[in-house]
């Protein structure tokens, strides 16, 4: 059985299978011959050119195990046969860490504070703080749980929501009642085409003023031009892991914007995300050669 995986480390965790054939396939070289031959494909971090065409070559693939969460790049060219796993779980700790940071680096107002040290200015002042704030998450999934569980013993109030209601979830109808009480905005929404666009300019003006989106979702989810707009007047502030377009061209104003954070698509990428990512790898080898269910398998629209 031929398997292509993204790095010399995934092939250590599955060398000892019985009848497996690991290629490594990183996404930056030349595309490995066999692709016909693939039965498993565990593609790169990031989407490699000529998606499409490639899988559309790849006739005998049974099992597509992304790296990431989202699976919007993969979804409409599947072979017919293949099942799509994507690595919910593995982002969690990386993700939501880097949620609870940006959002404090933020309402401390640690960039200017970075900034005014680089000058040598003693810049005192009274600032912003987490304790006693509304946090609303929205896309409230496994990630969502593991923010919640990290911003336990901060003195927050988590408000939930997904798309439709669950207990003590809200729906994602419910928007227009509960924007106008958060003092922290997290995006966490899968990439579908019902969250393109999710945060416009109507969703933006709801916002309560001094209110912080933090989005470590996908950049389409927020009108880049509305946010640039609304930061502009000064009258929200956002920390962004992800943007649109990505990457952010140099220039673009998303960068000069008063009161936002911005850092390169990271917030899942540590050594935590990378050990996890081969565990699951492992797992569902093991599941697969063994005719077992699989973990994370991806139906309907997500």
């Amino acid at each position: 059985m031929k398997i292509w995986v993204p790095s010399k480390a995934a092939v250590d965790v599955l060398s000892d299978l019985p009848d497996v054939e690991c290629v490594v396939y990183d996404g930056t070289g030349p595309v490995p011959d066999g692709a016909e031959e693939v039965e498993v494909w565990v593609p790169p971090l990031l989407t490699v050119a000529g998606l499409p065409e490639l899988l559309g070559r790849m006739s005998r693939l049974r099992l597509l195990q992304t790296v990431t969460a989202g699976v919007d790049a993969y979804r409409p060219h599947l072979p017919e046969g293949a099942v799509l796993c994507n690595a919910r779980g593995v982002h969690d700790a990386g993700t939501a860490e880097w949620a609870v940071g940006a959002m404090i680096a933020v309402m401390r107002e640690f960039p200017g504070f970075a900034a005014a040290q680089r000058k040598g200015e003693w810049t005192y002042h009274h600032t912003g703080v987490l304790a006693d704030s509304t946090v609303l998450i929205i896309g409230y999934g496994s990630i969502g749980e593991a923010l919640e569980r990290r911003l336990d013993g901060f003195e927050v109030d988590v408000v939930r929501v997904a798309r439709t209601a669950r207990g003590d979830v809200h729906g994602q109808d419910e928007l227009p009642e509960l924007l106008p009480r958060a003092d922290v905005v997290v995006l966490l929404v899968p990439s579908t085409p019902a969250t393109t666009g999710l945060v416009d300019a109507d969703f933006l003006s709801a916002m309560k003023d001094g209110a912080v989106l933090v989005n470590a979702a996908r950049g389409a989810v927020v009108d880049t031009d509305a946010l640039v707009a609304e930061l502009r007047k000064g009258r929200i502030l956002a920390a962004l892991d992800v943007t649109d377009p990505e990457p952010l061209p140099a220039g673009h104003p998303l960068w000069t914007a008063p009161g936002v954070f911005i850092t390169p698509h990271v917030a899942g990428s540590t050594p935590a995300s990378g050990r996890r990512l081969l565990r699951l790898l492992r797992s569902q080898l093991l599941r697969y050669l063994a005719g077992e269910p699989l973990k994370n398998v991806i139906t309907g629209s997500y």
